[in-house]
């Protein structure tokens, strides 16, 4: 069984001009509580340690908690060039610096249906995930590095 990733809500504000309760940090548990009721996510400055990583279709996962299935986990979604960008400034894979440290990540978080396929069909069997996709390198800073305006 594979599962595939689909977004239920569509992009209301750019990580660059989050909701004004962005001016205080937001912890995983409450970002998934507000994405929960806010059909379009909810934006902010997210702040969590890195319990765990993953990779699948190209993207590299930063969860809250060691089990991604969590219903209170919320995961940093970062792609291929976002990443690349990342390596750069922290010199070094992002996996294995970002474990057990903590993040601030400036974005919006969602309500993500994750389907359940079988042979690339769904099996109409699903559950929800808390995403917070990284739209630049610049939205993610790591406790103790100066943030970047």
């Amino acid at each position: 069984m594979t599962i595939a990733i689909a977004c239920m809500a569509a992009p209301v504000q750019s990580a660059a001009q989050p909701s004004p309760a962005a001016s205080s940090r937001l912890s995983p548990v409450q970002a998934v509580i507000n994405a929960a009721e806010m059909p379009r996510g909810i934006g902010g400055v997210f702040e969590m340690v890195v319990r765990a990583t993953g990779r699948q279709g190209g993207f590299l996962y930063l969860n809250s908690e060691k089990d991604y299935r969590d219903p209170r986990n919320l995961t940093i979604v970062i792609a291929l060039p976002q990443e690349q960008a990342l390596v750069e400034r922290l010199g070094q894979p992002v996996e294995s610096h970002l474990v057990r440290k903590v993040i601030a990540v400036r974005g919006v978080a969602r309500k993500t249906r994750i389907d359940f396929t079988a042979n690339g069909q769904p099996t109409g069997k699903y559950y929800f995930q808390t995403h917070l996709v990284l739209r630049s390198a610049r939205d993610l800073t790591v406790e103790g590095e100066r943030s970047i305006p």
